[in-house]
């Protein structure tokens, strides 16, 4: 690691966590010792069955992993920690790194790839990055699961207006199609909007499609996508 001055603070969580699973104990200090040396709390594993092993508290974090472990390699890991259904963004660093290699770890979601021997900046820069895509993970996951407890209040009817207004259809529409009068579905309209805290029907429309809502057929379905991570 080159030793450039790196001193400003990392923006993120206090209590966010880095992982650093290396073999090599000298690189694990010296990551470590760069880590905490601006505030951030930083955990080392000399194998990755011990970071698998481990309690890891659910807070922002990602992982600061070596490509090449004794027995193992690293984008081994990687597929072991999505089985494991561990979300968080993977840093990986390596003396042997090669572009047929990186590439297949950035399609495997790996949030960066950095040679030894890397800038101090370049790690800082790449952990910050990666803190700041889980904390927003984070944030994406809990507003999700918020708008999905709204529309679990809804009645059958509500959600069979709210299927058909994403589609489009205009009121008159909706009441051919559920038989029913054009007040009744504006009132059911009126009733659903509010229990989804919708600002306007633009916004009701959005909440209903990140939620997957459709109506297929005259029989709305409810998807529950959830959103997908960038890290």
């Amino acid at each position: 690691m080159s030793s450039e001055a790196a001193n400003e603070p990392v923006n993120v969580a206090d209590n966010a966590i880095v992982y650093v699973v290396d073999d090599d104990e000298s690189m694990r200090d010296a990551v470590s010792t760069l880590l905490r040396s601006i505030g951030l709390k930083v955990k080392t594993f000399s194998s990755a069955q011990d970071f698998l092993a481990a309690d890891r508290p659910d807070v922002p974090a990602c992982l600061i992993l070596d490509v090449r472990l004794k027995g193992q390699s690293g984008l081994a890991v990687q597929e072991q920690i999505a089985a494991h259904q561990i979300r968080m963004p993977i840093v990986f660093m390596t003396a042997h790194g090669d572009i047929a290699m990186s590439v297949k770890a950035m399609k495997a979601g790996a949030r960066d790839f950095l040679a030894k021997p890397f800038r101090d900046q370049d790690m800082l820069d790449a952990v910050s990055e990666s803190l700041a895509a889980d904390q927003q993970r984070r944030q994406a996951d809990l507003s999700f699961a918020g708008l999905r407890r709204c529309y679990e209040s809804l009645t059958p009817r509500e959600r069979e207006v709210m299927a058909f207004v994403a589609c489009g259809l205009l009121n008159k529409q909706i009441a051919a199609e559920m038989k029913l009068s054009e007040i009744t579905v504006k009132i059911y309209r009126s009733q659903a909007m509010k229990k989804m805290e919708a600002r306007s029907l633009a916004d009701f429309v959005l909440k209903a499609e990140a939620l997957g809502v459709k109506a297929a057929l005259g029989a709305p379905s409810f998807v529950g996508m959830r959103p997908t991570p960038r890290v």
